[in-house]
């Protein structure tokens, strides 16, 4: 059986060559990446519109679920990101270096860890519940992660956490607000909607790597130094995996909740660490920033496809 290119890899990839070789600039520039803040902060609305009430109530019972979703998202994977980072200067720039520590500090993604839990016959209502409330706390947690562990890099500070908190945890809330009248309407619209969701981070891969262009940044980047990040990627998500799973049973977690924990535990969010990125990190410096969590979002997404599969045939 031949296998299916997913549209929205070859989407990002063509996405990610045109804001190389045709960026946006000048006065133009400026209009896109105003834009972009209102296309983000709709997104984020349409992911409080789309999460149910009564899927959140089913989901808070299983609160070791959701506490080793946070500590592994948010302890362990930035202790292994620390590890990785010490690439830098052994084969790898260190703006990439930088990038495979902060795509360990971003929270989990919600989407694709729910069709993933869906498939492979998990909790599902756990899953929605871990993710979305791994991105509500990755509002405030990851900057301040950033702070800790990039602070030479990063630009952190009040106003930096106000700009997130309005990009995305704001239009979160209001679209949970009004999910009794919108959200009948938001679920009859899901596929149009799930194309808008891809398309908005297009925008913002599209912005980060005109600002890369814009400052030649992709004449530091070999060959061998990207071929290292996408290795490291690939480690990142074996050993996320692996750990995820035994850390459910050694919990006691039952098979429904295990898988949950390794979806929402190994997973990390292109759409939350994006707009967190533009807002932390400026200029050129955002495309090497921002490229590893970009490989990562790829081979999480062709890898836990294979995995949710082969779950699905196999006796609970």
């Amino acid at each position: 059986m031949r296998a299916r290119v997913d549209p929205f890899i070859v989407a990002l990839l063509a996405t990610a060559l045109l804001g190389t070789f045709l960026p946006a600039r000048g006065q133009g520039l400026d209009v896109l990446t105003d834009a972009s803040r209102v296309v983000l902060a709709l997104l984020f609305f349409l992911y409080g519109a789309r999460l149910s009430t009564s899927e959140t109530l089913a989901g808070l019972r299983h609160w070791r679920l959701h506490v080793l979703v946070l500590t592994i998202t948010f302890v362990a994977f930035p202790a292994l990101g620390l590890v990785a980072h010490q690439l830098q200067g052994h084969g790898i720039d260190a703006g990439l270096a930088d990038g495979i520590l902060f795509l360990t500090l971003v929270p989990t993604t919600v989407q694709s860890c729910v069709v993933f839990t869906r498939v492979a016959r998990g909790n599902e209502a756990g899953t929605v519940v871990s993710a979305s409330l791994s991105s509500i706390v990755g509002v405030f947690l990851t900057p301040l992660l950033v702070s800790l562990l990039m602070s030479a890099n990063a630009q952190v500070d009040a106003g930096s956490i106000v700009r997130i908190v309005l990009q995305i945890l704001v239009p979160f809330v209001l679209g949970q607000a009004l999910r009794p009248w919108v959200g009948a309407w938001v679920e009859r619209h899901d596929g149009p909607l799930k194309l808008y969701d891809r398309g908005s981070i297009l925008v913002i891969v599209y912005l980060a790597f005109s600002e890369g262009a814009r400052a030649h940044v992709w004449l530091r980047v070999t060959v061998p130094e990207a071929l290292v990040v996408v290795a490291v990627c690939a480690v990142l998500l074996g050993v996320a995996l692996v750990g995820a799973w035994q850390l459910g049973r050694l919990a006691g977690l039952g098979r429904a909740d295990r898988v949950s924990v390794l979806f929402a535990g190994s997973n990390k969010s292109l759409a939350a660490g994006l707009p967190i990125a533009t807002v932390l990190f400026s200029g050129g410096q955002l495309a090497l920033i921002i490229l590893p969590l970009m490989a990562y979002h790829q081979l999480q997404l062709i890898t836990c496809a294979v995995v949710s599969g082969r779950m699905s045939r196999t006796p609970t």
